[in-house]
């Protein structure tokens, strides 16, 4: 590469790096944008090679922010066609420890052969091949706060004429819903061999719009995108503002809803809150079923846990740990599948065992970020709901057995969910000595173990301090 054009991708990117940290935030940023290296840059095919150290961030990289990183590429540059995103040459790969990135409910990014067919080329949308196929219905994992969008995306995928469409999942990041677009196209599928399905996100279909345009393609674009049997359209939150692109998806859902195809789409919000959504389109998005996604409970972060153990035998990961993270990292099912992969990677490569101490010492990013700052006068006030006792006998002298008991209920959970001290806790429970915290946090473990009413209590309440 000569050394004024790479002076000036190198300016190029900067632009586009700061444009990310503000898109994405800083974490986001710092963990997968900044690690990137310019790579070469082939002036006939148009293609430019982007580094990542490792095969697990750069499958990471592709699979979430690789239509992100082309658009930003061809806007910044027109003769940048093509992004590749790959390893860097010469560094360590992690394949055997099967690190991809996980949302949870096995969303994983894509495997090499994957790579080359999502690439964005000359031959237009990729159809059926696009389709993750570890992402299907029965590596879903469904609990209480997904079984209702689980349930829509199955009965979208059945033969018979959908009762509704198209179907809108509406979730957070890392939550499951891009899981169930793959399932979906997989099950269609499945019983209809023939049929011709199209997933992207709302970035891709930019593109694609933008490069049909410009190259006097805007026909062959409609015919082969009215073409598809079924249309997944994921991250439909970033078409906004495009309004050339939005009235070609109206036209577009229009045809294919005359013609009885089936659609779904995906964003991070519901329809009625798309800033900038064209009020035709949106009717149209919000006409068939909007299927909500709520954050995964406690008990569905459990379950996800101990789903992706299977995968680690025969390591073995004890209770407390599985416990401790589903507990803890409450903000992301991607970031809780990511911390378990990052301390079972350590484990495996340093030969340790797995504890709850090892997961304090190398998670504690992870924990800072998704620890909600409850505080002991929250736990107070929750306790005290709970066992329908006054507030005032957490700091009283009473000794009746049904307030000495949700007292030390409360004084455990704040030593659990707070980094307040043994004496700090004290102080807050009427100036009690910090010897009667640490048998009181004690005696509520030992109660755990031993009586299940107990454990059942102590479950409930940091279901409601955690949500």
């Amino acid at each position: 590469m000569e050394e004024r054009e790479a002076l000036d991708l190198a300016a190029d990117w900067a632009d586009i790096s700061q444009g990310l940290r503000k898109d994405l935030g800083n974490q986001l940023f710092t963990q997968w944008i900044r690690p990137i290296q310019l790579g070469s840059f082939n002036k006939e095919t148009g293609t430019l090679e982007l580094f990542l150290p490792t095969d697990f961030s750069a499958n990471w990289v592709l699979d979430r922010f690789h239509d992100r990183l082309s658009l930003a590429w061809k806007i910044a540059r027109s003769e940048v066609r093509h992004v590749a995103i790959k390893v860097h040459p010469g560094r360590r790969k992690l394949a055997d420890l099967d690190l991809r990135g996980d949302d949870g409910f096995g969303h994983r990014a894509a495997n090499d052969a994957t790579l080359a067919m999502e690439s964005i080329g000359d031959d237009g949308f990729t159809s059926s091949v696009g389709l993750d196929p570890s992402l299907t219905f029965a590596a879903f994992v469904t609990g209480s706060t997904n079984v209702l969008a689980k349930n829509a995306a199955e009965r979208m995928a059945k033969t018979e004429k959908p009762q509704f469409s198209p179907l809108y999942l509406k979730a957070a990041t890392g939550q499951g819903k891009t899981h169930l677009m793959h399932a979906i196209g997989h099950s269609y599928m499945q019983a209809h061999p023939r049929a011709r399905i199209f997933y992207c996100s709302a970035e891709r279909f930019m593109v694609e719009f933008v490069q049909a345009l410009k190259s006097n393609e805007m026909i062959e674009f409609k015919a082969r995108l009215r073409g598809f049997d079924l249309l997944l359209v994921d991250d439909i939150q970033f078409i906004i503002g495009k309004a050339s692109a939005q009235e070609e998806l109206l036209y577009t859902i229009d045809a294919l809803l005359a013609e009885g195809k089936r659609l779904v789409f995906a964003a991070d919000r519901a329809p009625q809150a798309l800033d900038g959504v064209e009020p035709r389109l949106l009717s149209r998005l919000s006409m068939g079923l909007v299927a909500d996604i709520q954050s995964a409970d406690i008990e569905l972060r459990r379950l996800i846990l101990e789903s992706k153990l299977t995968r680690f035998a025969p390591l073995d990961v004890p209770g407390d740990v599985i416990d401790f993270l589903a507990r803890t990292i409450n903000r992301n099912v991607r970031e809780l599948v990511g911390g378990l992969n990052k301390l079972i990677a350590y484990a495996q490569l340093t030969g340790q065992e797995v504890t709850l101490q090892l997961a304090e010492e190398q998670l504690t990013d992870i924990l800072s970020a998704n620890r909600r700052r409850i505080t002991i006068d929250e736990i107070q006030r929750t306790v005290c709901q709970f066992y329908r006792i006054d507030r005032s006998e957490m700091s009283s002298k009473r000794r009746a057995r049904a307030v000495v008991r949700p007292r030390q209920v409360a004084m455990y959970l704040a030593k659990v969910l707070t980094p307040r001290s043994y004496p700090e806790i004290g102080r807050k429970f009427g100036g009690r000595d910090h010897s009667t915290v640490i048998h009181a946090v004690r005696l509520i473990e030992d109660l755990r173990t031993r009586d299940a009413d107990m454990d059942g209590d102590v479950r409930s309440l940091l279901r409601q301090l955690e949500s």
